[in-house]
């Protein structure tokens, strides 16, 4: 496995066996210092052809700063979330090489899981810390390996219908990837909704994915609204979880005072689903009323409609896949902030 750092398009590539190839001889540690790079070409250009030619699989971090992905790129396998999962996703593993970040470990402990996710025998090598130069590491190894110019790409989604019935985050994803315009801007704080969202949008045309890289909410909103105003000739799409977005609400008249092209998508599930999630998992025993009080997101119920208008956001209400999509049209067809209130049917992974 070769993990790049949250600044860096890529986390690690997974190898099935060791190849000691992988650095000099005699050297378990390569540390290559300079500059920290996040660009397409690093991504495409280095991880595409190193995995075209060991045949090794290539992942990214769960929650990584900037992912370039989409059709017409290099597929990037995203680390899961939950504990149990990685240890599945990484089984068999006989080494890892880190550029730029550290060994895979779980978000949160858990009474009677693994925090450490390393399969146990591998072997873990860094290639690049997290203040060097992964790009430069990446071109030593491909020159090395006498990596191929040529690599596999993601190609565009084939033709589909547009998503009918309940609006669930694949549902989103699905009319992302048919709506969405080229090199698109995605800020995405969709918290449990955007574990649906993400894989459905993987052939979705060529775009720019934008995430938090730690544990804290709010930044979606102020995010999407930088993301704009540095690029005001591309589409940025804000997925945002109702929760987080009331620590940062006033992004949405900033929006506005700026004349910036936001799409914001409210996923509006009245709760913090995601926090119901890890109450359960961390095993604090039976939560009372007044604890599962405090993840609830009603009564009394927000109004994000009537919350963005009061800004002077033009703002929509969907609780149909079918409303959405119509929406979500309407809304990227148009210049200049626009909000759209997902009332998903929560899908708990």
């Amino acid at each position: 496995i070769i993990l790049v750092g949250a600044s860096a398009p890529v986390s690690f590539f997974a190898y099935p066996g060791k190849e000691s190839w992988l650095v000099p001889e005699g050297c378990e540690v390569l540390e290559l210092a300079g500059a920290q790079q996040d660009t397409e070409a690093a991504l495409e250009a280095l991880a595409g052809r190193i995995a075209a030619t060991s045949g090794c699989r290539v992942l990214g971090e769960t929650f990584a700063a900037r992912m370039q992905r989409g059709a017409g790129r290099f597929g990037v396998e995203r680390l899961q979330y939950f504990s149990e999962h990685v240890t599945e996703q990484l089984a068999g593993l006989e080494q890892i090489i880190l550029v730029g970040a550290s060994a895979p470990v779980s978000f949160f402990a858990y009474p009677g899981k693994e925090s450490w996710l390393v399969p146990e025998g591998c072997e873990v090598l860094e290639l690049a810390g997290a203040q060097q130069d992964t790009e430069a590491a990446l071109e030593s190894l491909a020159e090395r390996i006498g990596a191929s110019p040529d690599f596999d790409r993601v190609p565009p989604a084939p033709a589909f219908p547009p998503p009918t019935g309940a609006l669930t985050p694949v549902a989103i994803g699905q009319s992302l990837t048919l709506l969405m315009p080229d090199h698109a801007i995605v800020s995405d704080e969709a918290a449990t909704c955007g574990l649906g969202i993400f894989p459905s949008t993987e052939q979705a045309p060529p775009h720019d994915w934008l995430m938090l890289t730690g544990g804290a909410i709010g930044q979606g909103l102020p995010l999407s609204l930088g993301a704009a105003v540095a690029c005001p000739d591309r589409k940025v799409i804000a997925l945002q979880a109702d929760g987080s977005a009331m620590y940062t609400v006033q992004a949405l008249w900033s929006m506005v005072r700026e004349n910036t092209d936001v799409t914001v998508v409210i996923m509006n599930n009245r709760s913090y689903a995601i926090l119901n999630i890890e109450l359960a998992r961390v095993g604090a025993g039976q939560p009372t009323p007044k604890t599962l009080s405090m993840l609830d997101l009603s009564r009394p119920d927000i109004d994000w409609v009537r919350l963005a208008e009061g800004m002077g956001v033009p703002a929509t209400r969907a609780d149909s896949a079918e409303a959405f999509h119509e929406q979500l049209a309407a809304a990227l067809a148009k210049k200049g902030p626009r909000l759209i209130e997902a009332m998903v049917v929560q899908q708990m992974p």
